[in-house]
């Protein structure tokens, strides 16, 4: 388990999933996190969600693909969302992040933050990586602003290459190096 300010990153249980299902199948939530694979995302059955992460969470090597964590929020051992880490490549030392917060009344209270820097710390302090990447959506406003806030850097944009809500967004892709994580920034 890591433990950050407010949220505990713990491994994925079964019950867990029943939450990952109704976040899976809430257009608000699933258009904010996928962006234009939205329509892959949402209405998928529980059956199939268990399928996934059965799947991918009983791996011999899970550090090799990655690794997902729920999210609970530490005071009331809530589960608000889930996070991971993926695409590791030893050679350059760098992996993707990705977060949810499924939860909406948990939405713009800094719970995104640290989520992002708890990862942040065990990437880079624990895993040895060298950067840290992740990408969404020109118009998730939030998510961009708590990105730039941890610190991460405008690195690329695909101009017109998301379709969300019958109008074409930019994928932004951002990144932060482990001489500019800034861990007591929070």
């Amino acid at each position: 388990m890591l433990i950050g300010k407010n949220v505990e990153l713990r491994p994925v249980t079964k019950p867990d999933l029943q939450n990952v299902y109704r976040w899976n199948n809430d257009e608000e939530i699933t258009r904010l996190g996928s962006g234009s694979e939205f329509a892959y995302q949402i209405n998928n059955p529980l059956e199939a969600i268990e399928a996934h992460y059965e799947q991918n969470l009983t791996q011999l090597n899970l550090l090799s693909h990655g690794y997902v964590f729920s999210v609970y929020e530490k005071e009331s051992s809530q589960h608000i969302g889930k996070c991971d880490f993926r695409d590791i490549n030893f050679i350059t030392r760098s992996a993707t992040i990705g977060l949810v917060i499924g939860e909406k009344d948990y939405w713009g209270k800094g719970y995104g933050m640290d989520i992002i820097m708890t990862l942040a710390k065990h990437l880079f302090y624990d895993l040895n990586m060298e950067r840290i990447q992740l990408d969404t959506w020109s118009g998730n406003h939030q998510a961009l602003r708590v990105y730039e806030k941890c610190g991460f850097k405008l690195e690329g944009r695909l101009r017109s290459n998301e379709f969300i809500n019958g109008e074409y967004y930019d994928t932004i892709m951002m990144g932060l190096l482990r001489s500019e994580f800034q861990p007591d920034l929070y």
